[in-house]
């Protein structure tokens, strides 16, 4: 077929739907989408709350558990140990296919009657606050892992990443500190869109750099402080100077954002791949509006965060380690999955929730090693084969098939999930749009130090700061889920005196707000090279109205050094 221009039936602005696409909903029997990709994404990212944790009690054992859901929420809670075990089984909660109701009213009343787990973790260690998390050892207050040891406020991180503080989607990452979207890294702190880069500060768009302050832009560069060379000695006495004192790295960061942005930059931060739209893309191959994809991935669209040899899928965010044949999903490790969410191993899952290692469901939740199941209820090869056949047709004449679960059966509100962090709109845009809100609950910490008091260089504080609850700089009048308050925990305190970085001043809400916007939209336009005298066009994450510079492939790789 053609590439088609239709209407979205979420926000009413137009979109195109490709060739390809429609090959590809041909190919796993799906109709062509009726929202834009945008309004899908934001749809899928209402299931996912990853930071917005609350203290309640668990239905199972009574006990005081942390939890995604808040205490007033309908849902059954169960701590995540109990409800891995054998205490409870999850097929008692199945029930017949009703053909006179639509299938997510049926879908929602499981959701609601059966326990959810208060995180969702697998194999983890010693690290009770993660969640969307597995693998991992040693962490504290982390979420959106694969793979992580000894680490603190890591959110989006995968593969190996040790000894770490504050990074969001780093990997291969160890003793760095305040990094966003770096590869590779050792010993790299308040950095950006870097790779395999050792002993630096500051450092945005670098690759393979060792021992540079404040650059941008540099390639396999060594000793160089804000793009300029100096002599071993030289860096090593003017570095002294820079680090350990809050005062001396607030100054040094206004530099570095001044470099950033009279220098250059390239449309996309594309690396090593073929045939991709998109941006933050790596060893990945005929891709479309695909971002932050690496390691491996080929034939994915539509896609935010896909990583580990993922093939052939659209309309994900997060399928990473072998996913293949996906639509309509959130966070998949599986193969042939739709319209689902939590699908860790396994393989032919249909509309299903936070189900590990099953082969064959449709409209399950919470289920562990199961085959041929719907709504929860067991059923032969046969019996399962011909009721999934039915339910599909009955839900193509009530058009739900092929869609993503609605918004209005979310067990979360709005800004309780990622989607206030990448698509942000206000209480009221949320209420109108039907996807509900969660007002804030007042915080009344018993600061004890206000960070404007905080010792000015790490050398300065002692042990006991780990004792002081600590006021944030924003004190809750910011757009970024302030906590107001925070503690200094001995992990970091060791990690700070360590690499001579002084104390934050913000909350790990904040901060993680601020690395935040340092990336930037899920959202491309398209643009001409400001080079001038070229002609060159492309499709680029940096809007029309943002004040950097911004140079096609062939024009940018002619200004790197």
């Amino acid at each position: 077929m053609n590439s088609e221009t239709r209407n979205c039936q979420n926000c009413k602005k137009d979109f195109v739907i490709k060739s390809d696409d429609f090959a590809f909903y041909e190919k796993i029997k799906v109709p062509a989408p009726t929202w834009c990709p945008e309004c899908r994404m934001v749809r899928r990212m209402l299931f996912r709350n990853e930071r917005t944790w609350y203290r309640r009690k668990c239905d199972a054992t009574g006990e005081n558990i942390l939890s995604v859901f808040a205490p007033d929420k309908p849902y059954k809670v169960y701590k995540q140990d109990y409800w891995r075990s054998d205490a409870w089984d999850p097929l008692e909660y199945g029930r017949e296919y009703n053909f006179s109701r639509k299938f997510f009213e049926q879908f929602n009343d499981l959701l609601v009657a059966i326990p959810h787990p208060n995180l969702i973790q697998k194999n983890i260690v010693d690290s009770e606050y993660s969640n969307n998390a597995l693998n991992i050892k040693d962490c504290y207050f982390v979420a959106g892992l694969d793979g992580a040891e000894d680490s603190a406020y890591l959110f989006g991180a995968l593969l190996d990443t040790k000894n770490c503080l504050d990074l969001h989607q780093c990997n291969h990452s160890e003793y760095s500190y305040e990094l966003v979207d770096c590869q590779k890294s050792s010993r790299l702190f308040f950095s950006q869109a870097c790779d395999s880069c050792l002993d630096s500060w500051f450092l945005y768009d670098c690759r393979g750099c060792q021992s540079c302050f404040g650059c941008v832009g540099l390639r396999n560069k060594q000793y160089y402080i804000y793009n300029e060379p100096y002599s071993k000695e030289e860096y090593q006495k003017t570095i002294k100077e820079k680090i350990g004192s809050h005062a001396s790295l607030l100054e040094a960061k206004k530099e570095f954002e001044e470099l950033k942005l009279i220098t250059p930059h390239k449309y996309a931060a594309i690396l090593k791949s073929e045939n991709v739209v998109g941006d933050d893309i790596s060893n990945a191959r005929n891709c479309y509006m695909g971002f932050s994809l690496r390691e491996d991935v080929e034939n994915v669209h539509y896609t935010f965060r896909s990583h580990v040899k993922t093939r052939d899928g659209m309309d994900a965010y997060i399928a990473w380690n072998g996913a293949e044949l996906f639509y309509e999903c959130l966070s998949v490790s599986a193969q042939r999955v739709l319209g689902s969410v939590y699908i860790w191993g396994g393989f032919d899952v249909q509309y299903s929730y936070n189900c590990f290692d099953c082969n064959n469901i449709f409209g399950c939740v919470g289920l562990k090693n199961k085959s041929y199941c719907a709504l929860n209820k067991q059923y032969t090869k046969d019996e399962y084969e011909k009721l999934v056949t039915k339910i599909i047709e009955s839900m193509r004449q009530n058009k739900e098939y092929g869609e993503f679960f609605p918004a209005d059966i979310s067990l979360f509100k709005y800004n309780e999930t990622v989607a206030q962090e990448y698509y942000p709109i206000t209480k009221e845009k949320a209420i109108e749009r039907d996807y509900g809100w969660r007002d804030s609950e007042p915080k009344n910490y018993n600061i004890t130090i206000d960070s404007k008091n905080l010792p000015d260089n790490i050398d300065e504080v002692k042990d006991d700061i780990v004792n002081e609850v600590v006021g944030c700089e924003h004190s809750g009048q910011c757009h970024e889920q302030c906590f107001t308050a925070f503690k200094i925990i001995p992990m970091e305190l060791n990690f700070y005196r360590r690499f001579k970085i002084p104390l934050p001043r913000l909350c790990p809400s904040c901060r993680h707000g601020q690395r935040l916007s340092l990336k930037n939209p899920l959202r491309l336009w398209h643009r001409k090279c400001m080079k001038e005298g070229c002609v060159n066009e492309f499709e680029t994450s940096y809007a029309p109205d943002r004040k950097e510079t911004v140079y096609c492939e062939q024009c940018y790789q002619a200004e790197v050094v």
